[in-house]
């Protein structure tokens, strides 16, 4: 990048990602669904679609935070019912978080209300410009380190 010239196109995503996080933090891609604790249900509905097994230490990760805060996070997730910890039956001193069934039906309510704002801001776009959109999203992300 040549620091002395401001290329346009990176200083309007550069808004558009600190807009994207400001309404994030407020949860308004998620009405309804109020707490960070959501987060825990992304972060163990993800490893469920790819076979992996998530712990406290891997949600900790996923979500950038420490320890004791996924810890209470993860707590949370279970006072609500959204997420149960399983025993590993190779090493007892570890837990694997689940679903539960209520966890399951929030977290088709979050897509469908995600999906009803992203269809609310692509009004009027053709299907072809969503195609775009979503693979030029994709590969963004991938490439985000």
């Amino acid at each position: 990048m040549n620091k002395g010239r401001v290329d346009k196109s990176l200083l309007a995503v550069e808004r558009a990602m600190v807009e994207i996080r400001r309404r994030q933090r407020r949860r308004a891609l998620a009405r309804g669904a109020v707490g960070p604790h959501v987060d825990v249900l992304d972060v163990v509905e993800a490893a469920e679609e790819s076979g992996e097994r998530v712990t406290v230490s891997a949600v900790a990760q996923a979500l950038g935070v420490d320890q004791p805060r996924a810890s209470k996070l993860v707590a949370a997730a279970v006072e609500e019912g959204w997420v149960r910890r399983e025993a590993d039956q190779a090493d007892g001193r570890r837990a694997y978080l689940v679903r539960t069934a209520s966890g399951r039906e929030l977290s088709e309510v979050i897509h469908e209300r995600r999906q009803e704002a992203f269809d609310r801001a692509m009004d009027g776009w053709t299907d072809a410009e969503r195609e775009v959109f979503a693979s030029l999203l994709g590969r963004f992300v991938g490439g985000l380190p």
